[in-house]
């Protein structure tokens, strides 16, 4: 029987696309095209934007540049600018200025949010633009490392936690680090399915079909944010031999099948300076932390049946071993 081939990419090199980027579309080009272990991943540049911003992606999140895309992302806009943002905006492209935008249960602020402007006219807000750093002429500096600027003028996002559920980071925090517990694995509700049954929610209340395309876009990108931050950020180091573990006995399956709402909820503690390099302008920005706040509201209504401290159990002494 003769092997699968790979599969072939929907895309060419060069070719102008349309690319998801939180719940809206943005004009940009398919540099080149991977497969690994027969998925495809594009390396997107946004149109308009400097190519610090260039990011790969999956397929999933391309689309062909054609009339009825562009008829989606018009779409998309418009149905979730007058529910997210404040007065009447006309659509914009990521790569002009918009003016700055009142955010909801969010904290958008640069480092140097001490210089504000109390005019009226072009000054720079506290929560102003939303924007890659500018154009630099070339320098021998190490291009790995952000320049002092780079770091003074990025945005810094915060996603309120809801204050009913921070006593519950308190406790995970106790459980493992002070009373070394682990959290019982696999899950017995993963975070996929605290994320399908979110979907689910929204579905159910009546959503119009471009704002359910939206949500699903949503949740698509708080599993992949899970997945890729979990291992480096989101463990506590009595918790590192576990997951050594479980990347050893489960290779092949994704990390948000596996682990469960408690470590999702940390996500979101972190998130924020994650989105912080995102190439998203401030009013997609809005609408992309509107669609946060509102899951954790509903990991809010649904705690009870999300954390609880019978999901932990105390680490065998063979593991302590492993741990120290």
């Amino acid at each position: 029987m003769a092997p699968k081939q790979d599969p072939k990419p929907k895309f060419q090199e060069g070719e102008r696309v349309l690319c998801f980027h939180g719940p809206l579309l943005y004009e940009a080009k398919c540099v080149k095209a991977n497969i690994k272990e027969k998925h495809i991943k594009y390396f997107i540049h946004y149109s308009g934007w400097n190519k610090n911003w260039d990011e790969w992606v999956p397929e999933s999140r391309v689309l062909k540049y054609v009339d009825s895309n562009l008829q989606k992302q018009k779409e998309l806009q418009k149905a979730n600018q007058d529910h997210y943002v404040e007065g009447r905006m006309r659509g914009v492209a990521p790569s002009k200025k918009i003016p700055p935008v009142p955010l909801k249960n969010v904290d958008v602020k640069t480092k140097k949010n001490k210089q504000k402007s109390k005019s009226s006219g072009e000054g720079t807000s506290a929560g102003g633009d939303v924007g890659p750093p500018p154009r630099k002429k070339r320098s021998r500096v190490d291009p790995t490392v952000e320049s002092e600027e780079a770091f003074i003028n990025r945005v810094e996002v915060k996603v309120k936690i809801p204050e009913e559920l921070k006593p519950w980071l308190v406790d995970d925090w106790d459980l493992i680090t002070r009373q070394k517990q682990l959290f019982h694995l696999p899950a017995k509700k993963n975070v996929d399915t605290v994320l399908e049954d979110y979907a689910n929610y929204k579905k159910s209340r009546g959503n119009s079909d471009n704002k359910e395309f939206a949500v699903n876009e949503v949740v698509a990108g708080i599993r992949e944010y899970f997945n890729v931050m979990l291992g480096t950020q989101l463990l506590y180091k009595f918790e590192r031999p576990q997951y050594a573990d479980i990347l050893a006995n489960h290779p092949d399956t994704s990390i948000s099948q596996i682990y469960g709402a408690p470590h999702l909820l940390r996500l979101f503690v972190r998130i924020g300076a994650m989105l912080a390099y995102t190439p998203l302008d401030e009013k997609s920005l809005a609408l992309l932390l509107s669609y946060l706040q509102d899951f954790l509201k509903y990991l809010l209504k649904n705690s009870p049946s999300l954390f609880s401290a019978s999901d932990y159990e105390v680490a065998p002494p063979e593991y302590h071993r492993k741990a120290v």
